[in-house]
């Protein structure tokens, strides 16, 4: 199926639900969040009698993106899912996935689990809202302000300022659609993503100073409870921050770890400069991008496996360079 009939086919199945769910990964980044609520905005706006709810936990961090809706499955009456930015079923927030006939899977990571009989994924897209500009401005779906608002910032915060190589011309391209369609203030929604508390700029700077280099150029390290209440951080900001360690010379991939003791699991965000990580964070209950992956983890000794596999990556990455 060619990609113009494939955008008809998910608008038809949109057109033809009363109820539609759209749900997204665990742990959500501004990608999920600004994707999943402009698809909202831009169905309510096309469809003024639809009821169409976004689940999944939410982040106060991310608020300005949207909220998240509330959910009684047991009163829905055969609704449409539409799976955003998330490659299997196991990371799926907010829902209960077996409960569901008709789902849409639109993703822009490497594919893994089939959802639905509809499914959009392009691995080579440089966000979930990319996509859904594309399905947006290729389909009869109306672009409200918000939504194209929401999808700028997805586009932006994924691609790292256009900065990753997933960003392509067509990300320009329908970045360049949005402004002018929507005449987005861009300066100010920067500042939105951006704009951060003094507190986060002192814990990047402890986390530059404690982290643990191999000799093989992985970088990691475990941050304590006691480090989050020092710098006065919630457990978030590692998440946040962990982008910001990508121009150093010495450093090919690193990841950072805090102990969610809410649900008694280790949170570890990894990134590469080189190395493929996404294959050995899968292992961990995890994964994402071959540079930009997560995992959670129940017990210290998984994450400092977790560790050895990505020090040996970086290893063979090293060697492979030299030959």
């Amino acid at each position: 199926m060619n990609l113009g009939t494939l955008k008809k086919k998910i608008f038809k199945s949109i057109k033809n639900h009363n109820e539609i769910i759209i749900a997204r990964h665990i742990g959500p980044d501004p990608d999920a969040i600004a994707s999943t609520n402009a698809l909202k905005l831009a169905i309510k706006e096309t469809f003024k009698n639809k009821k169409v709810l976004v689940v999944g936990k939410s982040v106060s961090r991310f608020k300005y993106l949207g909220e998240m809706d509330n959910i009684d499955e047991n009163v829905l009456n055969n609704p449409l899912l539409i799976v955003l930015d998330v490659p299997n079923i196991s990371r799926i927030d907010g829902i209960n996935f077996s409960k569901y006939k008709d789902i849409i899977k639109i993703d822009h990571h490497p594919y893994e689990d089939k959802m639905g009989n509809i499914e959009w994924v392009d691995d080579k897209a440089s966000s979930v809202s990319q996509m859904i500009t594309e399905l947006i401005l290729d389909t009869n779906l109306l672009l409200p302000k918000k939504a194209a608002e929401n999808l700028f910032l997805g586009i932006v915060s994924d691609s790292e300022r256009f900065s990753l190589s997933y960003t392509s011309s067509k990300t320009f391209y329908l970045v360049a659609k949005l402004i002018e369609k929507s005449n987005i203030d861009i300066v100010s929604l920067y500042k939105c993503l951006y704009m951060r508390p003094f507190s986060e700029i002192r814990f990047q700077g402890y986390i530059a100073t404690n982290l643990n280099v191999t000799e093989n150029n992985f970088a990691y390290l475990k941050i304590s409870k006691e480090a989050i209440l020092e710098y006065g951080v919630d457990i978030a900001a590692a998440s946040n921050l962990v982008n910001n360690f990508n121009y150093i010379k010495e450093i090919i991939a690193w990841a950072l770890v805090v102990y969610d003791e809410k649900n008694e699991i280790f949170k570890v965000n990894i990134r590469s400069r080189g190395p493929v990580i996404n294959n050995i964070a899968s292992k961990y209950n995890g994964g994402g991008h071959p540079l930009a992956s997560g995992a959670r983890i129940k017990n210290e000794n998984d994450v400092n496996n977790l560790f050895a596999e990505l020090d040996e990556v970086c290893k063979k990455y090293n060697e492979d360079r030299k030959i």
